[in-house]
């Protein structure tokens, strides 16, 4: 192995949690978020040789992350979409939950798996504690636009989870 490669998976092993957390917000299915937390690795691996490192590696991961899951979604949908697979026509099945913080991020994940890839992104960032100056820079848009889609896609996620809480 080299050391490019030994370089690599210790970094990833330290940032697998972003990854995990990734592909849980924008995967429903566990065989699905498993496929895109491969995929995530296998396009970190694949541009790591072009990380300039003027960038925390971290900062890199993310946007490499995000960008993965956006694609992979969208070849997810038409993959759906072409073997005529509607994700509605699914019933959802309930798990029980004893510990009512399960229950929680269960009922949270479900309700993000609504929004928008975008919005998705922006919670993501808000989970992780990232300042509005921080999500601008992640996304490439002003402080201002940031924090104004923000508070959009958390009022959408709130919204969500009322509903849910009302069924």
């Amino acid at each position: 192995m080299s050391l490019l490669e030994m370089e690599f998976l210790e970094k990833i092993e330290k940032h697998k949690g972003v990854i995990f957390k990734i592909s849980k917000m924008y995967m429903d299915n566990p065989d699905d978020q498993n496929d895109l937390y491969q995929e995530i690795i296998y396009q970190a691996w694949k541009s790591y040789s072009d990380f300039q490192k003027k960038s925390e590696f971290s900062t890199w991961l993310y946007r490499t992350a995000l960008n993965t899951a956006i694609v992979f979604l969208r070849s997810e949908k038409k993959r759906s979409f072409i073997q005529n697979q509607s994700i509605e026509n699914l019933s959802v099945h309930q798990e029980s939950y004893n510990d009512a913080d399960d229950r929680n991020m269960k009922l949270m994940y479900e309700a993000i798996h609504q929004l928008s890839a975008i919005d998705k992104a922006l919670i993501f960032f808000y989970l992780e504690d990232f300042s509005g100056k921080e999500i601008a820079k992640q996304l490439g848009i002003t402080e201002v636009n940031a924090r104004v889609k923000l508070n959009r896609a958390k009022t959408r996620l709130k919204e969500i989870i009322e509903k849910q809480e009302d069924l």
